[in-house]
């Protein structure tokens, strides 16, 4: 066991507040121990800013906690209880394999989930060992932190860990378990299991938990479950219209993997596009394209008309009225996300005023790209570093005739030229992490033990922004393909 001191030298200092919820929105239980557990990488600066003292947790005790072998001081281990729509189909969920160990009060006073995922057996994992494996594990590392780089809210990944146990999928694969933080693990899907299995009461005391944990406010004056309501789409319609800035498709855009706090959750078959196309999907069960990239604003926009659902019974006595108001909270999505949109892309062009031609001038550029195949990424770094020739689209004469009209408008503005590529450079990532990186990472690290490429490759990703010679290499495209590019819902 570890002793008091030890657990202090780490620096924990959990809270669990969850656990005083009513009983319906979780199980009690431990991780499942594992044989050998190896720790595989420390995010070392999120550990710092939790609170936690990196060299500990290198040493065996620390790796234990994350393997689930041993539970800190102050733990109160859970698997939380949800529900979701997934591809439209409703369905009762939960944490099948991942355990909330508490929530981690930082030095500044915040709180946030500690989570392992890949922690075994759930009374929710239904027919699932409650297991994961190396590459997946992996992969939420990589893009979590890129996400986090690009200043795009999400869920971060503090360290992976190798169980020294294989587990079966389509073939033996190693086993590994993934410690996960969030602001919470708090989903649309978390609401509308209470909504549907719940009691009116119960229901209430989530939504004050919600409240009180992302929106807190000392006064909500009318109706806070309808402030809960309008703060929760005014997060995701600005979490979505960064995820597009980008070009991040996320892939699997379940109601479960919906967060009320406003964070990416879940990378399973995510993927950023290479080709500028709102049709593009990577999820290899995503045959109808539902969770395409240009579908992810109105998808959003439905899984929001989904937790209004669930609050209905808090929003009014009368259902007539609370239908209404819930109607109308909805309604302003479109305009919100709109408005987040338009001025991260006027941002990406170096325009810092408004202009009511702006929208034209930039789906006219998107047009062009999805015409001529253009890379979305480099598209706009291309235009941040004035280097315009390396495409088809750039030789043509719509181009030719779109560049003089953006130039035309730029000098429309009061801000100098360095001012305006400054905006550019801060909006348009020079590096994003690129599929055919992040496997090559992967094939390294999982068949090989090498995880040099890995730590490279995030040490890339750490300063997107920043335009610097070793970045240039992480720019270029893949070699063609007669296949497409396909991600599975692995993590």
């Amino acid at each position: 066991m570890i002793d008091r001191k030890e657990i202090v030298d780490m620096g924990w200092n959990l809270d669990n507040s969850y656990s005083r919820l009513p009983k319906l929105f979780f199980a009690s239980l431990k991780p499942t121990p594992v044989s050998s557990p190896k720790l595989i990488i420390l995010n070392h600066s999120l550990a710092r800013s939790l609170g936690l003292n990196t060299g500990e947790l290198e040493k065996d005790d620390g790796v234990a906690v994350f393997a689930g072998n041993q539970i800190p001081e102050g733990a109160f281990p859970l698997a939380q209880a949800y529900a979701g729509h997934q591809f439209g189909h409703f369905t009762m969920l939960g944490d099948g394999r991942a355990i909330l160990l508490g929530e981690q009060i930082t030095p500044v006073g915040e709180m946030v989930d500690i989570q392992l995922k890949g922690s075994g057996r759930t009374p929710y994992s239904r027919r699932g060992d409650g297991r994961a494996s190396l590459g997946p594990m992996l992969r939420e590392y990589i893009i979590s932190e890129a996400m986090h780089a690009l200043g795009i809210p999400t869920t971060r990944s503090l360290a992976v860990v190798t169980t020294g146990e294989s587990i079966i999928r389509e073939t033996k694969e190693s086993g590994a378990i993934l410690t996960r933080i969030a602001d919470s693990h708090l989903r649309v899907g978390t609401f509308q299991y209470v909504s549907n299995w719940g009691t009116s009461e119960e229901l209430k005391a989530l939504a004050d938990y919600a409240l009180q944990r992302h929106f807190p406010k000392e006064d909500y004056y009318d109706n806070k479950y309808l402030y809960l309501l309008k703060e929760v789409i005014k997060v995701q319609a600005s979490l979505i219209a960064k995820w597009q800035l980008v070009g991040f498709v996320h892939g699997v855009m379940n109601t479960d993997n919906m967060t009320i706090s406003g964070e990416t959750i879940d990378y399973g078959p995510c993927a950023f596009m290479d080709t500028y196309d709102p049709a593009t999907v990577f999820s290899s069960i995503d045959i109808q394209g539902r969770y395409a990239y240009g579908n992810q604003p109105q998808i959003g926009a439905w899984n929001l008309a989904r937790f209004a659902e669930s609050l209905l019974p808090l929003l009014n006595d009368n259902k007539e009225r609370a239908v209404k108001l819930a109607q109308d909270a909805i309604a302003d999505f479109t305009d919100l996300y709109n408005r987040n949109w338009l001025k991260g892309m006027r941002a990406k062009l170096g325009i810092s005023n408004k202009e009511p031609q702006d929208e034209a001038l930039i789906k006219g550029l998107l047009s062009m790209m999805n015409k001529y195949r253009a890379d979305y990424t480099n598209t706009f770094r291309a235009l941040t570093l004035d280097k315009c020739e390396d495409m088809t689209m750039f030789s043509t004469a719509e181009f030719t005739e779109w560049y003089e009209l953006w130039k035309e408008r730029l000098r429309r503005q009061d801000e100098s030229k360095e001012s305006f590529k400054l905006l550019m450079k801060n909006s348009n990532p020079g590096v994003i992490p690129r599929n055919h990186r992040v496997e090559e990472a992967l094939e390294a690290a999982v068949k090989k033990g090498d995880y040099s490429v890995m730590e490279k490759l995030l040490h890339v990703l750490s300063s997107p922004y920043a335009y610097y010679p070793e970045q240039d290499d992480y720019s270029t495209l893949p070699m063609p393909s007669s296949k497409p590019y396909r991600t599975f819902c692995g993590t």
